[in-house]
């Protein structure tokens, strides 16, 4: 009973570790210092217990440090929290046996293929529909510039690398205490713990290496960017009306502020009602608030950004005309829309669930009373303005899609000089929420050597130059709005050309090790080594 309550207690206590390293309701900025030992209570139980033990504890570390991590997600439906518990139950249910493993087929330093597995963890759970970026260890150290410079070579997973190793060889010593045969973890432990603060010291030389370079001039542009504090999808008519008069009068406000601006932006849906539905079809009510919408643009020689729902009429699968919606950034100039990106990358069950059928079914139709589903576009789309001193090319990824580093990559690749997020984190009513969301759009600074602007319904708006330093921020909660001159930089980082290599290899040798732990336990005699025998042989 006392092992019981001992596990449980260092179980709790890894999981609000793990949510006080990133922003929180207690310390908005994140403990970040935090991150460096979060993990030494999960080593520290994992080593302690059995494998069926282990699927047990880790199934409640990922439940309780995910419902800690991200308690915002209750504010959007009830189903959202339930179902992103569910999934980390699962996740840290299959982790934890799996670093055990590790343990068991290489007890001498089992630690080094404990860490392995966990980054290829990180990794993994960011790729297909499930893919969800909050709770990478990286974003934590957001705030620490000068280690953070090695993103551009290897993206978050070498951040992640820092942070988790402390806390992966902390636990495993803390493991060997009770059993008296510390000093024999900390004779294993201290070749790697050697290795590990010269690559910290070299990532921070690199850093301060890097700040020097980017100290040159470069070409910049103006940005305005808008802030309404609204949730624009609450109301009908009377709503949008008057979100669209806040929209116009910020516009006009910070125009005043900065002529010379070279592009507005809206946030993420700011307009609601369908803009080239109602021009195209002209059917149901908004069409004389589109119509004010183009007429206002079209009376501006500075180009807008706006947040839509691109409603279409298109061909479906099987061959039949259907209405579809896309969430969307339009770009117009002088009225006409230019451009238009769909978002690629839909929050899974708030904005996209794929399944329609069996028990499923059922749980899409409960989804959809309380949320607006999309069809997800298919195309990166760089935008191109027209510009006296040059043109400036700019993508739009939407909301959620600034938490992954490869859309912002594939933006850069094809020309991106500037990153425009257009987000609306107001339906979480939280601070959290935002600082997390913000955590995660500096690494997209960092990684491609690109400036990111941020246009949000309620915050965090805000300007991020390409080391990754916030260098300007709306009030969040406030009705506003930001004018900024970035740089602008054309050439392409290490990371923005390979793209998520390392984390890739971390997948590979984190497979390779437990295949060889796999077959190295059948031959391990004893977890103990020669000198813990002796150990036990002098205290008979």
């Amino acid at each position: 009973m006392r092992s019981f309550f001992l596990n449980t207690a260092v179980v709790l206590c890894g999981s609000l570790l793990f949510a006080l390293s990133f922003p929180n309701p207690l310390f908005y900025n994140g403990l970040g210092f935090c991150a460096f030992f979060a993990l030494a209570p999960v080593v520290f139980v994992i080593c302690r217990n059995g494998i069926v033990s282990c699927i047990a504890w880790g199934g409640l570390y990922g439940y309780v440090s995910y419902l800690l991590f991200n308690h915002w997600l209750v504010s959007f439906h009830p189903l959202a929290g339930f179902f992103a518990g569910g999934i980390f139950f699962f996740y840290l249910s299959v982790l934890f046996p799996l670093m055990k493993l590790a343990h068991l087929g290489f007890p001498k330093r089992g630690f080094i293929l404990m860490t392995l597995i966990f980054l290829a963890y990180e990794y993994v759970r960011t790729l297909g529909f499930l893919g969800y970026s909050y709770g990478i260890l990286a974003y934590t150290q957001w705030r620490f510039i000068p280690l953070i410079q090695i993103a551009s070579l290897c993206g978050v997973w070498g951040v992640s690398a820092l942070a988790a190793f402390p806390g992966v060889l902390t636990g495993w010593v803390l493991a060997r205490v009770k059993d008296g045969t510390w000093k024999t973890g900390v004779k294993y432990a201290a070749a790697p713990a050697m290795v590990f603060c010269v690559v910290f010291a070299a990532a921070l030389v690199y850093g301060a290496a890097v700040e020097g370079a980017y100290r040159a001039e470069f070409p910049s542009a103006k940005i305005a960017l808008i802030q309404p504090n609204n949730d624009p999808w609450k109301g009908g008519i009377y709503e949008y009306r008057k979100n669209f008069a806040a929209l116009t009068e910020l516009s006009d406000a910070a125009l005043r502020a900065e002529p010379a601006a070279d592009l507005v932006v809206w946030p993420e849906t700011a307009f609601i009602p369908r803009v080239y539905w109602y021009l195209t079809y002209r059917e149901g009510n908004y069409y004389p608030l589109v119509k004010e919408l183009v007429d206002y643009l079209a009376a501006k020689e500075t180009a807008f950004v706006i947040g839509n729902d691109d409603g279409r009429r298109e061909v479906g699968a099987n061959g039949v005309w259907e209405d579809v919606d896309y969430n969307a950034a339009l770009f117009f100039e002088k009225g006409d829309i230019s451009g238009v990106y769909r978002k690629t990358h839909l929050v899974p069950f708030a904005e996209y669930f794929p399944y329609t059928g069996g028990p499923l079914g059922m749980v899409r139709r409960a989804l959809e009373e309380d949320t607006h589903f999309w069809k997800p576009g298919t195309t990166p789309v760089v935008f191109e303005l027209a510009r006296a001193d040059g043109p400036l090319k700019f993508s739009t990824p939407i909301c959620f899609e600034d938490t992954f580093g490869y859309l912002s990559r594939d933006f850069t690749r094809g020309g991106a000089q500037l990153i425009v997020n257009l987000s609306n984190d107001a339906w979480s009513a939280s601070l959290s929420c935002q600082m997390q969301h913000l955590a995660t759009a500096v690494f997209r600074a960092v990684e491609n050597r690109r400036s990111l602007v941020r246009a949000t319904t309620t915050g965090q708006s805000c300007a991020i130059d390409p080391l990754g330093r916030v260098i300007a921020k709306a009030e969040p909660f406030t009705e506003t709005f930001l004018t900024v001159e970035v740089p602008l930089v054309d050439s392409q980082s290490p990371y923005t050309r390979l793209g998520d290599v390392l984390g890739q290899g971390f997948a590979l040798a984190a497979l390779a090790g437990l295949a060889a732990a796999i077959l190295h336990i059948p031959g391990q005699r004893s977890i103990l080594t020669k000198d813990e025998h002796a150990k036990k042989n002098t205290r008979h």
